[in-house]
């Protein structure tokens, strides 16, 4: 029995699951999205987001921590020139499970893993940001009482320009009758 093993085994012995996993995270960082079963993107998600941890701090160490588990050099620089500086104030939860549906051959459940920040889709735009404006909750008489203030000032911008006009025009017959005597 397993009870309270928290490894997937992932139906393979402990060097070839290590291979697996050391392929697969040097390829999600160098290529930042693959597609895979969800069972190896659930193990490739325990074991990448340590590694991208100690990106975070450029150190001899942590190149040479981040190397055992990679086993690439290529990864290794792009893991410190390219996803720690994106991922730097992100606290964990590094990496993004998108289930998308099942094969066709086996019906396994496939999914994509990604790195969360590197997708242009649902990264937010620092130079798009709206100014966010306070919302109530209650809408509906307050919204028919806006309208309404809305339809009563314009009848009273209404009234009033009407008034000027009138008082321009006394105006206007006062200055004639000046004009004549």
């Amino acid at each position: 029995m397993r009870h309270g093993k928290k490894v997937n085994h992932l139906s393979r012995k402990a060097g070839h699951r290590k291979a697996l996993l050391t392929n697969m995270a040097s390829q999600l960082i160098m290529h930042k999205r693959i597609r895979t079963t969800v069972a190896k993107a659930k193990a490739l998600r325990v074991f990448v987001e340590p590694i991208i941890t100690r990106g975070k701090e450029d150190s001899t160490h942590s190149r040479r921590m981040a190397f055992k588990y990679l086993q690439s050099k290529e990864a290794v620089s792009e893991l410190f020139a390219t996803v720690a500086p994106k991922v730097g104030d992100r606290p964990g939860g590094y990496v993004r499970i998108i289930k998308t549906g099942v094969r066709s051959g086996d019906a396994a459940e496939m999914a994509f893993i990604e790195l969360v920040d590197f997708n242009e889709v649902y990264v937010k735009d620092d130079s798009a940001k709206k100014s966010k404006t306070r919302r109530s909750r209650r809408g509906g008489k307050k919204k028919a009482g806006a309208e309404a203030a809305v339809a009563t000032a314009a009848t009273t911008a209404a009234q009033a320009k009407a008034e000027a006009e009138e008082a321009v025009e006394d105006a206007g017959e006062k200055i004639k009758g000046t004009e004549e005597e």
